[in-house]
């Protein structure tokens, strides 16, 4: 992608008058167990970071690299969660707005600008927009994706040393045919949505 192009979204917004721009994403919307994470990054004007692409498009080795880079070299940047308490109380919806918001409101440098990733809009302070594929189409939002896909992840790694038998080192918290016949097999743990699984316990008792 052209530079131009990567930074369109940002230049769009500072040639509205605004100065620090955030690009914010989301990961772990999908799984059975886990929190959803959220991370909001500010990069420097024009700056593109070598390497950053959508995170879905970057293998996790390239991920890992490029996570500390980001952190480095961002004019700020901020991971939050919301967790699996908060995904069962309000919804994973809710939650997601909610560890967005949670994002950008602990950044360093405030934010005046937030461009997030998607078709829906947290409840912000600040001006904002939604980019429908913005981490494919933004500098920001692509950095932002890297940060919470990498953090979560990592979280993942944690759980599976704490709960050995579900293989989360392998699926992350997705619904993969070992992750449910583990599911099926020891009951669901602390870690687990329970919302989330409803249709696969309900069809096994029945």
């Amino acid at each position: 992608m052209e530079k131009n192009d990567w930074l369109f979204y940002e230049n769009e917004a500072r040639n509205k008058g605004f100065e620090y721009i955030c690009g914010v994403d989301e990961a772990g919307r999908g799984p059975l167990a886990g929190p959803v994470c959220a991370a909001a990054v500010i990069l420097h004007p024009n700056q593109i970071i070598e390497g950053v692409n959508d995170s879905k498009k970057l293998t996790e080795k390239k991920r890992e690299a490029l996570f500390g880079v980001i952190k480095k070299d961002a004019l700020a940047y901020s991971i939050a969660f919301a967790t699996v308490e908060e995904i069962e109380e309000m919804n994973i919806l809710n939650a997601t707005m909610l560890a967005m918001r949670r994002a950008v409101e602990g950044l360093e440098v405030p934010a005046d600008y937030a461009m997030i990733d998607g078709n829906r809009l947290p409840p912000l302070d600040i001006p904002c927009e939604y980019v429908i594929k913005g981490d494919a189409k933004s500098a920001s939002i692509a950095a932002a994706s890297i940060l919470a896909k990498v953090s979560r992840d990592r979280l993942c790694y944690e759980y599976a040393v704490k709960y050995p038998q579900y293989g989360f080192e392998k699926h992350k918290g997705y619904g993969t045919k070992a992750h449910t016949e583990a599911i099926l097999e020891y009951g669901p743990c602390e870690i687990h949505r329970m919302s989330f699984l409803k249709k696969l316990l309900n069809k096994n008792n029945g």
